[in-house]
């Protein structure tokens, strides 16, 4: 058998998310078809994690077992030839036997993307918070410098979050302007459900003066829901990186970089 690991991107608007849904057609489903058809096995992926209807990628990582000799290329060119236009495989690596997409992550990259004008946007629509002000981004880096860290995140966790430790630790929150759009880029060690839209969301009611940056500090101290932003839609989110150590990680990464680019 070999194992190999899948980086995709995908446009999640019109998914009910990345796993397997009883009621609506999600990414893993059509991979997984996708997969069967190329070669002629029943294959169940497994990923770094779980998106939600609407939520999109540019490196979700998933891998899979097939006794199939074929080059990793082929998996990369025979995937996208049978995948809608939604949906792609980015690149294509063998991993070890002992590799798990989910539980040897390192650290993940997603970016919250808020398009800020009067009017909507057609184009950036899917991909994007419209929001008819703009609201102030150095109270957002101020807010964001706060979270930085290992913190208690159970404030910005949804209700049905199944997480029993809710410490996480995130590595950097930068917030970019680009025109009209400003992004949120939040890089962690791990995620709770919905984490990142309340993180957004929150952020985003500062940035309005809806509350002060140092509201902050109580959420994380005293971390209840009720007391954090909304969450923020979902199709301003993308999870953009997944990352793996090790000499076959580091080839795992600088593949994705590259081929999504």
């Amino acid at each position: 058998m070999h194992r190999v690991l899948l980086v995709i991107e995908y446009d999640g608007t019109d998914y009910a998310g990345w796993q397997l849904q009883p009621n609506g057609l999600s990414v893993q489903e059509v991979l997984e078809g996708a997969l069967a058809k190329l070669t002629g096995q029943r294959i169940r992926l497994h990923s770094s994690g779980r998106t939600d209807a609407g939520v999109h990628a540019r490196g979700m990582a998933a891998h899979f077992d097939t006794s199939a000799l074929l080059p990793m290329r082929a998996y990369i060119r025979g995937l996208n030839g049978l995948l809608p236009p939604a949906v792609a495989v980015r690149s294509a690596v063998e991993v070890p036997a002992s590799f798990h997409a989910r539980f040897d992550a390192t650290g993940k990259w997603y970016r919250y993307s808020l398009y800020c004008a009067p009017s909507r946007s057609p184009l950036a629509a899917r991909f994007s918070w419209h929001l008819r002000s703009r609201p102030c981004v150095q109270s957002m880096r101020e807010g964001a410098a706060m979270l930085v860290g290992e913190h208690d995140f159970a404030a910005f966790r949804a209700s049905g979050c199944a997480a029993t430790d809710t410490r996480r630790e995130i590595y950097s929150l930068e917030i970019g302007e680009d025109g009209p759009l400003i992004h949120i880029d939040v890089r962690g060690s791990g995620f709770l459900r919905n984490m990142v839209r309340i993180l957004a969301g929150t952020l985003v009611e500062i940035g309005m003066g809806k509350r002060t940056p140092e509201t902050l500090r109580g959420l994380l101290a005293a971390p209840k829901r009720t007391l954090a932003g909304r969450t923020a839609p979902a199709g301003g989110l993308c999870l953009m990186e997944v990352w793996y150590e090790g000499e076959w990680g580091r080839t795992a990464n600088r593949q994705q970089r590259e081929n999504c680019a």
